[in-house]
This record gives structure tokens, sequence and C-alpha cells, in this order.
């Protein structure tokens, strides 16, 4: 016996000295890597078949074991590591780097389709994993062994502590892992074949892909740590039949976009500014977002400067100006200072009447008219009735705000639109984000990197300048 401790010995360099031409060599690991082919390609290309059982459920749907039938996956973990590591294990991520992964693939598959079986363990029961070669010259065995990469035959680095395998020359010992192998192998109830569907696995590296293709992998793989936080309760839920309404078909693209984003925010943390630039068309993309609320039976009341009242009241009424008439949308329409009057009437509405606690959505036009968040003793100001009769009191409301320029002078004037989202309890809403600090201490820090910055010379007061000075905290809120 010989121990190969893959520090100063190497598996893959013995292995090269013991296979032989003529000779069958049979695997049984967790794990196969082109890589690994890579490595002994000259003496594999000798041999007369490679027989490689994976020790592990790969390539192979997964069965039920209680009776019950149950949805077959294709893949899932730890299976889907194990079957992306044909093509390279993250170990072997500088032999990735050398850009010669697609003809390595092409060369492999060409070898396995002449040359090699594949099965699979398919059922749960754990297997030994070992390596055997046999010939007219004798046979070999190495044990264990716990993949076919290039880590395991020593030429990559590897997070295992220790790598020893064993070697055995002497007749009983090999013999005794060559009948274990092919008892397994030759029992149908255990294995199953799968050399078709690694050879497509590993023709997927070499094909011709198109950009489009490419370009989805690379959204997939830069995103899909996000996707897992997807919940369905905070997407458009399109059996309302929002996107019928012809004001959500009267949108571009970039507007739905908007509206599905909103009612995302609105979901999940009961508040949103929608920030665009003057002339792109926020007034319609507010209006998509009112339409999916009344479907659901929402109540929705729009707060807007006095001047734009008639524009607001245009789509809400039975009028020939109406271009959204087919919609019937059926919100109130206010104005700021009616937050200030106790008395009068309002676009028909009793001001001494109105249930301000009732409302489900509130929008507000020009949000940053509420930048202030001054008190005084003897009045309760338009911010805070807002706050407490509006959004506070009744049902749960939530809060869409509309504004070019949130920002006036100070960055606690989008503090303070935003609190309106979170009923001025900010705790509310940092444990909803994925921030290190209270959302007082992020704006703090913000208005720090600003007053910094605007205190710079000319030449260095840059956009990239300032974002570098902003920290993530500040952008992850923004988002």
């Amino acid at each position: 016996m010989q121990i190969i401790d893959n520090i100063n010995v190497l598996l893959g360099d013995e292995l090269k000295k013991d296979l032989k031409r003529g000779q069958r060599l049979r695997i049984a690991a967790s794990s196969f890597s082109i890589f690994a082919f890579e490595a002994l390609r000259k003496e594999l290309q000798q041999i007369d078949e490679l027989q490689f059982l994976f020790t592990e459920q790969t390539f192979t749907a997964e069965r039920a074991t209680d009776g019950k039938a149950r949805e077959r996956r294709e893949f899932f973990i730890p299976k889907a590591k194990r079957v992306a590591g044909l093509t390279g294990s993250e170990f072997e991520i500088q032999l990735r780097n050398q850009l010669t992964q697609r003809a390595v693939a092409r060369e492999c598959a060409e070898w396995i389709r002449k040359k090699a079986r594949f099965k699979s363990n398919a059922s749960s029961s754990p297997m030994q994993q070992f390596l055997s070669a046999d010939g007219a010259a004798g046979a070999v065995a190495y044990m264990p062994l716990s993949g076919f990469t290039a880590v395991d035959l020593g030429y990559a680095r590897g997070n295992a502590v220790s790598n020893f395998v064993n070697r055995f020359d002497e007749a009983s010992h090999t013999q005794s892992y060559i009948q274990l192998f092919d008892t397994i192998w030759s029992d149908p109830t255990r294995v199953e074949d799968v050399t078709d569907a690694i050879c497509d696995h590993i023709a997927s590296v070499y094909q011709e892909n198109s950009p489009e293709r490419i370009y989805f992998i690379m959204l997939y793989n830069i995103f899909h740590a996000f996707l897992e936080d997807i919940d369905e309760d905070v997407l458009p839920n399109d059996r309302t039949g929002y996107q019928e309404s012809l004001v959500w078909q009267k949108l571009f693209n970039y507007q739905r976009d908007a509206a599905t984003g909103i009612i995302n925010k609105l979901e999940t943390y009961n508040g949103c500014i929608l920030a665009d630039s003057v002339g792109l068309g926020k007034t319609f993309t507010a209006l998509a977002v009112i339409k999916y609320y009344e479907l659901r039976n929402r109540s929705v009341l729009v707060l807007c400067p006095k001047k734009l009242t008639d524009n607001w009241l245009n789509y809400s009424t039975n009028l020939k100006t109406n271009p959204f008439a087919r919609d019937r949308f059926n919100y109130d329409v206010l104005c700021h200072t009616d937050l200030s009057r106790t008395s009068g009437t309002s676009n028909g509405i009793p001001l001494n009447r109105v249930n301000w606690g009732n409302y489900d959505l509130v929008v507000i036009d020009e949000s940053h008219n509420f930048r202030n968040n001054d008190a005084f003793k003897e009045k309760e100001t338009r911010y805070q009735k807002l706050m407490n009769q509006v959004i506070r009191a009744g049902v749960k409301t939530k809060v869409l705000m509309l504004s070019a320029t949130p920002v006036n002078n100070r960055f606690n004037d989008l503090r303070n639109q935003l609190a309106l989202a979170y009923e001025g309890q900010s705790d509310i809403l940092s444990e909803k984000l994925n921030t290190t600090s209270s959302v007082e201490e992020i704006f703090r820090r913000a208005q720090a990197a600003f007053n910094r910055w605007s205190k710079l010379p000319p030449e260095q007061r840059t956009a990239e300048t300032i974002l570098t000075e902003l920290d993530f905290d500040f952008f992850e809120l923004l988002c």
C-alpha cells in the first residue's frame, strides 16, 4: 500500500504511471470535471473504456421515498452543484479563466461518446468512492476518492484540510473493489444510465449561443440572489385586469415598468416617490397605479396643488375631454390647502364631513410641498394633519408621492416625504431594508457628504465625486 498526500506526491502523477493502453478504468465518485480529463488526456485516450458511477444522484430525477407521487425536479441543491461541476468546480476557477473551456469540453465530449459510460446512483443510499484500473499487466485501486476533478488529482487547491489517498496493487484488494463496482454497475434498481445527459451538458459549454441567451444568463447570475426575496404578495396581481385598462395600454414601456415597480414598493414598504423629470408622464403612471388599486376595491384620494385640480378631476369625471372615460376612475380629489380647512367644500366634497382616515391609497402630486415638518404650538400644520388624520388614523394607508424635485435644499426634504410612507416611525422601514444604520443616521451622513462635496473646488465637484462620498446605505434607501 502507498499513501499519496497530494502535496509531495500527486494522485494525478501516479495515475499517469498506472494507466496503460488497453485498460478498463472504473471510477465511483461524487463528481466529474472536464479539467480532470484535460490533465490526464494522453493517458485516458489510451484506455479501452471508462465506467464512471456517480455515488450520489446526479442528472437523475428525484425519486419519491414515501410512496406518494411527488413532483419530479430535474435539478436541486446540492445536485445542481454536482451537475455544474462537470465544467469546472469553484476551486478550478484558475483553469476556467484560461479560456480553454470550450476546446476542452468539445474534446472531452467526443472522447466520452467513444470510450465512456456514465451511470448515477438512483437511490438515496450512500456508496463507497474509489478508482480501479485493470488490464493485462495487473490491477490497481485508489481510495478514498471524493471526486474526479483537478483538485482531487492534486493539480488545483481545494478547501480540504487534507487530501490523502491510498494506493493498492495487491490482487486481493483490487479484485474486491472491482467486484463491488461491477455488482453495483449491473444492478438496474440501484443505478441509472446518464451518459447522454452528460454529453448534452458538456456540449452546452462549446455550442454557439445567441447574444440574447448570454445576456439573460448574465442577468441571472448577477441578480439570482435577489430573486429569492421576491414574494408573490408584493407583485401586481394580473387577475385584477389592470393590464386591460385603457390607461395601461396608453403607457410607454418605461411607464409600465415604473407602475409595476411602484406597486411592488407600495406593497413592500407602504410608500414610494416617483421622481421622474418633468414631461415623462408621472400623472399617467400614477393613474395606472390608481386603477390597479381601484380594481381591488380600494378607496383612493389624490392630493394636489389647487392649480392642478382640474387636471386630475378631468380623468375622474364623465367628460368628453377625459381620454380615459372608459376606465371610470372613481378617486376623490382634494387640494393641499384643504388640509388646513375645517369647513366649506372643495370640488363638491364637504370638508367638515371628510372621513380622512378611510383612504387605502393617497397620491400626493407635487409632494415636495410637504418637505417641511416644522411644528407650531398654536396649530396643526398641513404635514401634521396629513400624517395624523389621513395616514395614521383609520385604515392602513399607502402613500404614492409624485415630484420632479423631491430635494430642494437639503436631504431632510426627502426624509420628511419618506416619513409619510412609514408613518413617521423609521424603525418600520429599517426592519425591511438591508442597511446597517437607521434612516435618520443615513440621511445625516448623506447631508454631511453633500456639504463636503459642495465645498470642493469646481473642477472636483463632479457627479463621480459625490457618488463616491455617499455610502451604500443611502442608495439602498433610495431604491
